[in-house]
């Protein structure tokens, strides 16, 4: 995969076993402070629950954390952490929130419970994958400019917008794995008059369907 995959958006859900309350919530993040706030933000939203179960993991650094917050060693913090891990998602932040309902659920119970309740936030907030896109500009005739427009298109890449001058100066967006076809079919197209000059990189989310969030 040349991308990855990540939480759509904000994701709740609500899980209750033996009438214990668990609640999932789970975020696209990019930075451990990022996380840090999210965390924080679902402590301070609910003081009184038993315990505030999270875990991280971070592409950029290959961040992967994870806390039991006073649950028995290995029941909660690592097995969240491990339906992320498993599903190949990253850039993600989850906290499981749990009000004791007064029955012990035991190891195995608390395993399912926690990554029951992570899986199903996961699934509320949906997944996209975060692929590479280049940004850059290059100039060609007005005469060409339809032509160009179309080839943009059909190269899978993105028109940004169009500086009328003396020539046409177009700013372009194309996923990385495309740079290669549309500098070859925009030389081909201009008999060699027109290349893109590459400014940067970003990451850009796209559902299943292709389409841009």
């Amino acid at each position: 995969m040349i991308g990855y995959l990540s939480p759509a958006g904000f994701g709740l859900a609500e899980h209750i076993d033996k009438r214990s309350r668990f609640i999932g919530h789970v975020w696209h993040v990019e930075t451990v402070e990022e996380a840090q706030a999210r965390i924080q933000e679902i402590r301070e939203r609910h003081p009184e629950a038993t315990h505030n179960v999270y875990a991280y993991l971070l592409r950029e650094g290959n961040i992967a954390r994870y806390s039991d917050d006073g649950e028995p060693g290995g029941t909660s913090g690592k097995p969240t952490l491990g339906v992320f891990s498993a599903g190949g998602i990253q850039n993600v932040c989850c906290v499981v929130t749990r009000y004791f309902g007064g029955t012990l659920l035991g190891s195995g119970g608390l395993v399912r419970a926690y990554s029951t309740t992570a899986r199903k936030a996961l699934e509320a907030a949906g997944i996209v994958e975060y692929r590479p896109w280049l940004s850059g500009h290059f100039s060609c005739s007005y005469a060409q400019y339809e032509r160009i427009r179309r080839l943009l298109a059909a190269c899978g890449a993105r028109l940004e917008g169009s500086d009328f001058g003396q020539d046409v100066t177009i700013t372009v967006s194309v996923p990385k794995e495309k740079a290669a076809g549309l500098d070859a079919a925009l030389t081909e197209a201009t008999a060699g008059a027109s290349a893109v000059t590459y400014e940067g990189e970003c990451w850009r989310a796209e559902r299943n369907d292709g389409c841009e969030e």
